[in-house]
């Protein structure tokens, strides 16, 4: 991972406010249907700055049954949809549409990358990888940025910024992911993204309203007014109300949430990982089978050279048999690299819950 990071041209993301909220507001309006946009900004050294953004067209599924079971089919149906809007034809045109409408009133109209939404941090996959491949393979300094709206809806907000590895790109490019091509460019799940700090950047007129935001009072004591005249001058100014959900002890429902994504994910590695045990067992057979060819025809070689006769080729193997084709390794490496997101999560669930236990288990253990 920090050799994948020497190669990042782009070591911060700054993102503005008004930004961050566009995509908060577009990500929860849309959810739990996946939400796209591109997102354009100026690129300032080695500091991305972005500032405006703006969605993606959307696409409308007909729904030709009104039964339930289909629901959840329409729901995927627009889900993929909106994975694959980046690289849609028709929104590269609105893409270009908007970037030159913004040019015309004098606004930064770079494209620096697009935006996605994420459910409990499920975004890695192959849509995603072909989403920032189409854009980092023009501009080498694009982003992906990322808000999960499961997560953000706690409090916390939850934003960051992706960028495909050096090795990565190269070979995808290749289109070659077997065992002997990851083995010789040392490329596994850890490298395959490259996170990038996020720094929210507020304007100067909203940092001087957040000033002035009433504080909590010093003293437990707040005098009182004498007569209408003193409240006029001096309006009473409520604070901002501290949250106390933090003080919740039952356990976080996402933490649940979180390790059934992990399983299903385990799931599919052990599935991926079968199948190609299933290929070594079929190339072993093969190559055994090929090896008992080439004896035989050897021995058959050296008989007829005694009775001077031609010796039939050794070569003819190559027609006769047919080595099976490698799978690819890329759906496993995504997997995988998705099996470490959720078990961060977890890990960052379980934290705070631990914590929170230990601060209260002298009330929880019988006396």
């Amino acid at each position: 991972m920090v050799d994948a990071q020497k190669d990042v041209s782009v070591k911060s993301v700054q993102v503005e406010a008004l930004v961050v909220m566009k995509i908060v507001k577009h990500c929860s309006s849309s959810f739990p249907t996946t939400a796209t946009g591109s997102i354009v900004g100026m690129d300032t050294n080695s500091l991305l700055e972005i500032t405006n953004s703006f969605a993606f067209p959307t696409t409308e599924v007909t729904h030709t049954d009104s039964h339930q079971n289909n629901n959840n089919n329409s729901s995927n149906d627009a889900s993929s949809l909106a994975s694959a809007a980046p690289r849609a034809k028709a929104n590269i045109a609105y893409q270009n549409d908007m970037i030159r409408h913004l040019k015309e009133v004098n606004v930064d109209a770079n494209n620096v990358g697009w935006y996605t939404s994420a459910t409990m941090g499920n975004f890695i996959n192959m849509s995603f990888i072909e989403n920032q491949y189409h854009y980092q393979k023009d501009n080498d300094k694009t982003v992906a940025l990322v808000h999960d709206v499961s997560r953000s809806s706690q409090g916390a907000l939850s934003l960051r910024a992706f960028k495909l590895s050096t090795d990565f790109m190269a070979a995808y490019k290749e289109g070659k992911f077997t065992t002997e091509i990851l083995t010789k460019s040392k490329l596994t799940f850890n490298n395959i993204l490259v996170e990038i700090p996020v720094i929210v950047h507020n304007s100067h007129l909203l940092t001087s309203f957040l000033h002035q935001i009433p504080a909590l009072p010093e003293t437990a004591e707040i005098p009182l007014p004498t007569s209408l005249d003193d409240i006029r001058r001096d309006p009473v100014r409520a604070s901002a109300h501290p949250s106390f959900d933090s003080l919740d002890l039952s356990i976080d429902p996402f933490l649940e949430k979180t390790c059934d994504l992990l399983l299903d994910s385990i799931e599919s590695h052990y599935t991926d990982l079968n199948n190609h045990q299933y290929y070594q067992r079929q190339l072993t057979r093969e190559q055994f089978k090929i090896t008992q060819w080439q004896t035989k025809r050897k021995a058959e070689n050296a008989a007829r050279v005694a009775a001077k006769q031609q010796p039939l080729p050794e070569d003819q193997w190559q027609t006769l048999f047919k080595l099976p084709q490698e799978p690819s390794r890329l759906e496993g490496m995504l997997n995988a690299r998705q099996v470490e997101q959720y078990s961060k999560q977890v890990d960052g669930f379980t934290a705070t819950i631990t914590s929170k236990m230990f601060a209260v288990r002298g009330n929880l253990l019988p006396e």
